[in-house]
């Protein structure tokens, strides 16, 4: 990608970054919208003052791939914080981007209450009272407020609901969907510290015992067919892919966008292996994203 010269201007479709600005009232979410953005993918800079804002603009551009959905999130209580916001979007309109600008807000009597709840004191309140300081950031952020492509009034939403209203603007159906790994691995190496599930397959009967598949793998189709003929092993995929399926529509309702699955056995190559693979299959048939991953594969 070629250097953006002094009179150049960026073309949008060519450039295709997405750019968003995030900024709002102390105590409003600015925290929780920088973090559902990044759970849909977003480059998040945090505290970023208004006069780098192009200049990371142009460097989104530049690098490309992830960096193109980047957000940049600005905070009154930045030194390099100026009322110029709508100053600072039409120079990024100017060289060709096409930022959106999202203001959190929320009642003031809300505000109050969120800030005593963690003992805070609000960033402009210096030696007046709390609502003093909110009084002071909103004549502050009034002119931002007004030239937002999007208000997001935080008063009557909990975490998860603000988190799923950006998700909803911002992220696609695809980038809210949970996301599963299935994890094999060897018990001798020891537990995964990442699993959210962890399932024991060694209940069934060890392919290494089996001097024809012992030196095969559980990614072979002998080893997969011994494995899963095995009385109890079809049924043991089934129960958990069921369970899964029916606990990820909550997971997703409260947030979480990663699961993993872990299934061991003695070693991590023959039946784990196999067993992750036919959930994986099962879970891709019944439409959640599941991919594979066999940490301990080729240890032995």
């Amino acid at each position: 990608m070629p250097d953006l010269g002094p009179d150049e201007v960026v073309e949008p479709d060519e450039a295709g970054t997405d750019l968003v600005v995030v900024t709002g009232l102390s105590g409003g979410g600015r925290s929780t919208v920088a973090r559902a953005l990044e759970n849909v993918g977003f480059y998040v800079v945090d505290n970023l003052p208004q006069a780098l804002m192009l200049e990371m603009a142009e460097l989104a551009f530049a690098a490309g791939g992830a960096a193109r959905r980047t957000a940049m999130v600005l905070d009154v209580r930045s030194r390099a914080f100026s009322t110029d916001l709508a100053g600072a979007v039409r120079a990024l309109k100017e060289r060709g981007f096409s930022p959106r600008v999202v203001f959190v807000d929320a009642d003031d009597e809300v505000l109050i209450r969120r800030f005593e709840s963690v003992r805070r004191s609000h960033p402009l309140q210096g030696d007046g009272r709390l609502a003093d300081g909110i009084a002071a950031e909103r004549k502050l952020l009034a002119e931002a407020r007004e030239q937002s492509d999007v208000i997001i009034d935080t008063s009557h939403l909990n975490v998860n609901q603000l988190r799923r209203r950006v998700e909803e603007l911002f992220g696609g159906e695809d980038s809210r969907r949970l996301r599963i790994t299935v994890l094999s691995f060897g018990f001798k190496y020891g537990l995964p510290p990442d699993a959210d599930y962890v399932l024991d397959a060694r209940f069934l009967p060890n392919p290494f015992w089996v001097p024809e598949l012992r030196e095969h793998t559980g990614l072979e189709e002998g080893v997969s067919s011994y494995v899963l003929g095995q009385e109890g092993a079809t049924d043991f995929v089934a129960t958990y892919a069921g369970l899964i399926a029916a606990t990820a529509p909550g997971f997703e309702r409260e947030g979480k966008r990663y699961l993993t699955v872990a299934i061991g056995c003695t070693g991590g190559k023959h039946r784990s292996v196999a067993i992750a693979e036919e959930l994986t299959s099962r879970l891709s048939d019944m439409r959640l994203s599941a991919h594979t991953s066999h940490r301990d594969l080729g240890r032995e």
